[in-house]
C-alpha cells in the first residue's frame, strides 16, 4: 500500500508545482563578448572608458512561467554583495517589434543598474494584446524578483517607455508593490493616438486586441489610463517624461495625464525636453534624470 501512496503524493506535487506562475525556468549568463556590439564597446579585449561601468555588472537571460507560458527575459545586477532596490524595465513596440534584447537592455539601463540596482525587464508573451492579458507577465515578475538572492523587493520601481509607459500605468493599476515610476513617451488616451495615427489602430489594435472591433470603445478605455487615474496606486510617485519633438505619441499626452493626476492629488511630476520619442540627443541628460530619481525616490 505504500508504494501506491508514494506515486500519488508525487504526482500531487509535481501537478501543484507546475505552471506556477513567476517560476524561474532558467537563468543563463551572457557575456559582454557575446553580445552584438561588443566590437564597438573595447579596444584589444578592454572596454573603452565610457563602458567600464559594464565590468561593474552581471548580464543574464532569464526564463519564467506566466499563464503557463514561457517568457523570455533578461536582466542586469551589479557585482556587489547585498540586497538591492529593482527596477522593472517596460519595453515599447508591439509583437517582434522593438522586442527587448540584451543589448537595448544595456543602452537603457546599464548606467542605472551601476548605481546599485538589478533591472529586469520582459518580452512579454507571444499573443500580444497591446495592454490585455500580458500585464500578467509583468506582475508575474514580482515572484521572479522574490527568487532573486540579491534583491530589496520592499524597494521596487518601474521605468516604462513609450508603449511601456502604457504597460506601467496597467500595473500600477493592478498593485502598489511598486514605490515609483517612470514613464516616458507613453501614451494615456488611446482615443487620441488613433485619431492622429490611424495606422495605430488597422496595424496594431485591430490585429492584437481580442474583439476589437466589436468593443471598441471598451477596449480604447481600458487601454487609456487618463480615464482611470484614480486608480492607480496612490502608494507610487510618478515622473512623466515627454519629448517636444515626439512624433509617435503626442506631447500633449503626457501633459494631459499629469493635469488629471495633478487635480486628484497624486504624487507626480513632469520634464519636458526638446528632443524626439527616443530622446536621441539628450541620451546623457536622460541617465542623469533616472538615476537622480530613483537615488531620491527608491534608495
Amino acid at each position: 500500500m505504500r508504494k501506491p501512496f508514494l506515486l500519488i503524493t508525487c504526482w500531487f506535487l509535481w501537478l501543484s508545482g507546475f505552471g506556477q506562475d513567476g517560476q524561474i525556468v532558467s537563468k543563463t549568463p551572457i557575456s559582454l563578448n557575446e553580445i552584438s556590439f561588443w566590437e564597438s564597446l573595447n579596444e584589444q579585449d578592454t572596454l573603452t572608458g565610457n563602458y567600464a561601468h559594464l565590468t561593474r555588472l552581471n548580464f543574464y537571460q532569464i526564463n519564467y512561467l506566466s499563464d503557463q507560458d514561457t517568457i523570455t527575459g533578461y536582466l542586469i545586477e551589479p557585482k556587489g554583495a547585498g540586497k538591492h532596490p529593482v527596477v522593472i524595465f517596460n519595453r515599447g513596440g508591439n509583437r517582434t517589434f522593438a522586442q527587448l534584447t540584451i543589448e537595448s537592455l544595456i543602452s537603457f539601463t546599464a548606467l542605472l543598474a551601476d548605481q546599485g540596482y538589478v533591472i529586469i525587464g520582459s518580452n512579454y508573451r507571444k499573443k500580444d494584446e497591446f495592454g490585455g492579458k500580458e500585464i500578467k507577465d509583468v506582475l508575474n515578475l514580482f515572484p521572479v524578483i522574490g527568487q532573486l538572492e540579491n534583491t530589496d523587493t520592499s524597494r521596487m520601481g518601474m521605468l516604462g517607455w513609450s508603449r511601456g509607459g502604457l504597460m506601467t500605468y496597467l500595473t500600477l493599476k493592478h498593485t502598489d508593490r511598486i514605490k515609483t515610476a517612470i514613464v516616458g513617451n507613453g501614451p494615456s488616451n488611446m482615443f487620441q493616438v488613433i485619431a492622429e495615427r490611424p495606422e495605430i489602430e488597422s496595424r496594431v489594435l485591430m490585429e492584437c486586441v481580442p474583439g476589437y472591433q466589436e468593443n471598441k470603445t471598451e477596449e480604447l478605455t481600458r487601454r487609456s489610463p487618463d480615464m482611470w487615474a484614480n486608480k492607480l496606486s496612490k502608494n507610487t510617485s510618478l515622473l512623466i517624461l515627454y519629448g517636444s519633438q515626439d512624433k509617435r505619441v503626442n506631447p500633449n499626452q503626457a501633459k494631459q495625464i499629469h493635469s488629471t493626476l495633478t487635480k486628484i492629488g497624486y504624487q507626480s511630476e513632469l520634464k519636458g525636453f526638446e528632443t524626439d520619442h527616443f530622446f536621441s540627443d539628450h541620451r546623457d541628460e536622460l541617465n542623469q534624470v533616472m538615476i537622480d530619481w530613483f537615488n531620491e525616490h527608491l534608495k
